[in-house]
């Protein structure tokens, strides 16, 4: 009796368009052609950009907080304007991100970097710290002081270069004579240290006692004050 095989042997064909059907495809890609180029950017470009949009931004009325920093002899100084003038001086102690959120909140939320709005401000910041500069002639927004604070800060400004008062001084010539401990709170809130000279305000037995940006920041300015 003849038995008839039902197996049928793939063919060939058949066994190469399996090969072909099983094997991962990628695209074919070609060794001679360069990986793909992203043009490089400036330094120097990316700052024209950056004041066009700060431009932008004013133009627009959406920037009420200019700020920038400077590098001084006691450390980096945040400087922040509005449209009114310097706002606030701010030591890297205080925290730099912690007074951007601060000024947002009690200013405008619309704060943006612009150096260059406040160039004239760093300008006399570092004449100042080169001894070429002993008052700043800046238009000033103390809206953060308000009370007997503002006009402790009024007094301050009294204070020549190179002199020191003490804080019952201060007291006594601000109206309040016995205020001698808000005279402290007020220099200890300075919104605009270097600037509006707290530095200039010690103990009545002539050491410096503290001082927004350290103890040893405040001796670096009245050493470089009393070498004028």
């Amino acid at each position: 009796m003849n038995h008839v095989d039902d197996t049928q042997t793939p063919s060939d064909t058949e066994l190469a368009t399996d090969r072909e059907l099983s094997t991962d495809t990628e695209p074919a890609t070609d060794p001679q052609l360069p990986p793909a180029c992203v043009p490089e950017v400036s330094a120097a470009d990316l700052a024209v950009l950056h004041a066009r949009l700060v431009d932008a931004a004013a133009d627009d009325g959406l920037l009420d907080v200019a700020y920038r920093t400077v590098e001084t002899p006691v450390g980096l100084l945040l400087l922040a304007a509005t449209p009114r003038g310097l706002v606030r001086v701010a030591y890297d102690v205080e925290d730099h991100d912690a007074v951007l959120q601060m000024l947002a909140e009690r200013v405008s939320s619309r704060v943006l970097l612009a150096p260059g709005r406040l160039d004239e401000v760093a300008h006399q910041v570092e004449e100042y710290f080169a001894g070429t500069r002993h008052t700043f002639d800046l238009e000033l927004d103390l809206s953060l002081a308000s009370g007997f604070r503002r006009t402790v800060l009024d007094h301050l400004r009294a204070i020549a270069y190179g002199r020191t008062a003490s804080y019952a001084e201060v007291a006594a010539s601000a109206g309040s004579p016995r205020a001698v401990r808000a005279v402290g709170t007020a220099c200890a809130r300075n919104p605009l240290p270097v600037v509006v000279p707290c530095h200039r305000v010690v103990r009545t037995d002539g050491t410096a006692g503290q001082y927004v940006g350290g103890p040893a920041a405040k001796r670096a300015l009245l050493t470089l004050e009393a070498a004028a």
